[in-house]
């Protein structure tokens, strides 16, 4: 739940959103609440914790060969992530997350399988603006090497994020809008640069359920790809009392270079 302060927007700040939000829809396209993808300006409060303890599994359907000749690659992975937030002050929280990943690949008769720890992340999020249900919030981050990169656990090196948040509520509505950028430091031989564009929205059904969509893409890790992973979200959330949400999400490619589709979901404890 966001909390806000008196504040005042500026001309300046207006025609920024008015440009965040065209480019969102524009490119048609990183955690409103998971199974999000798309980050809010929400934060905890001074003194109080998150902790968010979230799993996926995800799968690529090979596509039918051209002959009997031709061999496919079936792709399953799945991540448990824990998410350990804390609010050092009212509009301010520094995040801790730990990822756990596992993948199988199969093409024709072999098959192989890897597991382990990947890339720890560590983030700050700060809200510098509210007013009338807008807000603003800027995200920095990195993630530290403590994947294997010779398992494609990791990249080996220390990675640098940067998020730019919009959030609009507008009861039972709330939009949110991200667009990140992320130097991709690595020794995979992987692009650099990445970006991110992604907008959500939650629609508060009852009291205790909220209904989630999401819609976003990002740049395409490979080098020699031009095409980027685009996804389509949606799914719930589910309060069980005031401090313990419970989720569940369905996450769809939109094109080939993103997962066939994936299953989230996801427990949510403040204290």
């Amino acid at each position: 739940m966001l909390t806000f302060e008196k504040n005042r927007l500026s001309p300046l700040g207006s025609s920024i959103l008015a440009v965040v939000l065209l480019l969102c829809f524009i490119k048609g396209p990183a955690l409103a609440a998971h199974p999000l993808i798309t980050d809010d300006t929400g934060t905890q409060g001074k003194g109080k914790f998150l902790l968010e303890l979230n799993g996926s599994l995800s799968f690529d359907k090979p596509d039918p060969p051209d002959d009997t000749s031709s061999v496919t690659t079936k792709i399953s992975e799945g991540e448990a992530r824990a998410m350990l937030t804390y609010g050092i002050a009212d509009t301010v929280d520094v995040i801790f997350g730990l990822p756990y990943q596992w993948r199988k690949t199969e093409t024709g008769e072999d098959a192989s399988s890897v597991s382990g720890i990947a890339d720890i992340s560590l983030e700050i999020k700060w809200r510098f603006f509210e007013k009338d249900g807008l807000s603003f919030a800027v995200k920095p981050g990195m993630s530290l090497p403590a994947g294997n990169k010779e398992k494609d656990l990791g990249t080996g090196s220390i990675t640098g994020t940067f998020f730019f948040i919009a959030t609009k509520e507008m009861d039972p509505w709330a939009f949110d809008v991200n667009l990140g950028y992320k130097r991709n430091e690595n020794k995979l031989d992987q692009r650099q640069d990445l970006w991110h564009a992604s907008l959500a929205c939650e629609f508060k059904a009852t009291k205790y359920l909220k209904l989630v969509a999401n819609i976003g893409a990002e740049s395409n890790t490979d080098k020699d790809s031009g095409t980027h992973p685009a996804f389509l979200l949606g799914g719930f959330i589910y309060t069980l009392r005031e401090n313990l949400d419970i989720d569940f999400g369905v996450k769809k490619g939109l094109n080939e270079t993103e997962r066939d589709y994936a299953f989230l979901a996801g427990i949510a404890l403040r204290f």
